[in-house]
């Protein structure tokens, strides 16, 4: 019988294996969770006999519970102990899961997207655990494996999506990840021990209510602006509200004696320039999984399209996926040698460049298979800078609540990044895809600029 009490004492080689092995499948289980679904959205809206505007909640949903509770739970951690909120987050992961599964409506469905939601702690989390418990010198590199995986998890959902749909149900997309969840949670309850380094007292709760309010309200209306209509009085009414909140919950958090969110963390460079990074190229991210494949499945007819099937569009994206799985540890190794900076510059070129290949030619394969590869490459390297230049920067006691922002930055730019892109979309076929990746390339010159104001590394 597993033994689930906390345990103190050091960890061994093989013990630290161990932890970053569930640590990573909790991440990967959570980003294919988070991918998985869209390419099987008409799917599911057929068999559950309901429209694609009502369907798309099951999305929405998945969204604002991620971005309302990363910070939450973040936090808690911080407060009560990592490994306990780890494991409570990652039963809410399978408890969502199983019920999605087994959902016979959308009503269900949407309530377990948002139990799944909730696991999007489990990546500030993690890096907090790594940080208390691993040597300096396999920091950067466990973590940047811990968001190669988190990153790949993102393709290998699309990747995956056509064949389990044509050859199973889609409810398969949610049996399958569940068995990892289940592998993750028992060997984090047998091997992640109870970090040491906590924040004393008490959970915020007035600033995560209006940090709740703020950010649903934004994100809500960014993500049904689309269909609502931007002038729409419901869209426009969000957006108010969720700026006036969001300034009310600075002026409130700066006058908490314990606050969910330190603000003066948010005025140290490191801090604000890497979150900044995080927000842009969470935009160009989205423009890869949405334009791309949106590009290869329209048919020849249309001008610019291919004509592929959803499984002949996740092979297109294989090289993108296998490319963030190489270059996340690699970039944790340089890391380790010159600082975060350098391999965040690195990424957010390599992201640029692709769009930039793309805005001027997408009417083959090869620039299609080229710019997956460097925005793979991209993207592993600077998602892996990211939480090490953030710890560069904060203190132990606060690395939940600076990662756990540092991804509502990341989720607020998927979600502009994908309104931006449904926009552009609507275009005439022939301008779209022009259009949409020159955009992101413009954007990821954005995330190049931001990450050069990244402090570097004082030298010893």
């Amino acid at each position: 019988m597993l033994d689930l009490r906390e345990r103190s004492r050091p960890l061994s080689p093989a013990g630290s294996t161990l932890m970053v092995l569930s640590l990573s499948l909790g991440g990967l289980a959570f980003a294919v969770l988070q991918s998985l679904v869209a390419p099987a959205l008409p799917t599911i809206a057929r068999d559950l006999e309901v429209s694609t505007g009502d369907v798309s909640w099951v999305v929405t949903a998945y969204l604002l519970s991620a971005s309302v509770l990363t910070p939450v739970l973040g936090r808690l951690g911080d407060i009560a102990g990592k490994r306990k909120v780890l494991l409570a987050v990652l039963a809410l992961l399978a408890g969502g899961t199983l019920l999605a599964a087994l959902a016979p409506n959308l009503a269900t469905l949407v309530v377990a997207r948002a139990l799944q939601g909730a696991a999007g702690a489990i990546m500030p989390l993690s890096i907090g655990i790594v940080r208390d418990e691993l040597s300096r010198e396999r920091v950067s590199v466990v973590i940047g494996l811990l968001s190669a995986m988190v990153g790949a998890g993102a393709g290998v959902g699309i990747v995956a999506a056509g064949p389990v749909v044509d050859h199973l149900s889609w409810h398969w997309l949610f049996w399958l990840p569940l068995v990892v969840i289940v592998v993750a949670f028992l060997v984090a309850a047998w091997c992640v021990p109870e970090s040491i380094t906590r924040t004393p007292g008490r959970l915020d709760l007035p600033g995560a209510a209006l940090l709740s309010v703020a950010l649903v309200s934004l994100l809500l209306a960014i993500s049904k602006g689309g269909d609502w209509g931007w002038a729409h009085s419901a869209t426009v009414t969000l957006l108010a509200v969720g700026l006036a909140t969001l300034v009310l919950f600075v002026q409130v958090e700066r006058r908490v004696h314990e606050p969910l969110v330190d603000m003066r963390l948010m005025t140290v460079r490191g801090v604000w320039a890497t979150d900044l990074v995080s927000l842009l190229l969470g935009f160009a991210m989205f423009g890869t999984f949405l334009l791309v494949p949106t590009l290869l499945l329209l048919p020849v007819t249309t001008g610019p399209g291919f004509g592929l099937t959803v499984t002949q569009v996740g092979l297109f994206l294989l090289p993108t996926t296998l490319m963030m799985l190489v270059f996340g540890p690699l970039a944790g190794l340089l890391v380790r040698r010159a600082g975060p900076r350098p391999p965040m510059i690195l990424g957010a070129a390599a992201v640029a460049a692709a769009f930039v290949l793309l805005a001027y030619v997408h009417d083959a394969a090869w620039p299609i298979l080229t710019a997956g590869a460097l925005t793979g490459a991209g993207i592993g390297l600077a998602f892996a800078a990211m939480p090490n230049a953030l710890i560069e920067n904060v203190p132990p006691s606060h690395t939940g609540e600076a990662t756990g922002v540092n991804s509502i930055a990341r989720t607020i730019g998927s979600g502009v990044g994908t309104a931006v892109i449904a926009l552009v979309l609507s275009l005439d076929a022939g301008r779209a895809f022009t259009v949409g990746f020159s955009v992101c390339a413009g954007v990821g010159i954005l995330a190049v600029i931001a990450s050069v104001l990244v402090p570097a590394r004082p030298r010893t």
